[in-house]
């Protein structure tokens, strides 16, 4: 895992607890949420990028041109 990832994830956590803490205003808890749905975001499209990277050729195998 990556730090940006690493990163991305721990403040999903921490925003999470803090819902779940239950102790947020409603406009608080609002916000909370929009922040776990852009964290979530950035954390899929961090992964999804990182699938798309070319792994390195195994042994054995040829590169198609």
């Amino acid at each position: 895992m990556t730090p940006e990832l690493e990163e991305l994830v721990s403040e999903l956590e921490n925003t999470a607890d803090q819902l779940r803490a239950g102790d947020l205003s409603p406009e608080d808890a609002a916000t909370a949420v929009e922040r776990c749905a852009e964290l979530a975001a950035r954390v899929g499209a961090t992964l999804d990028a990182q699938a798309r990277e070319p792994d390195e050729a195994l042994p054995g195998q040829e590169e198609l041109l």
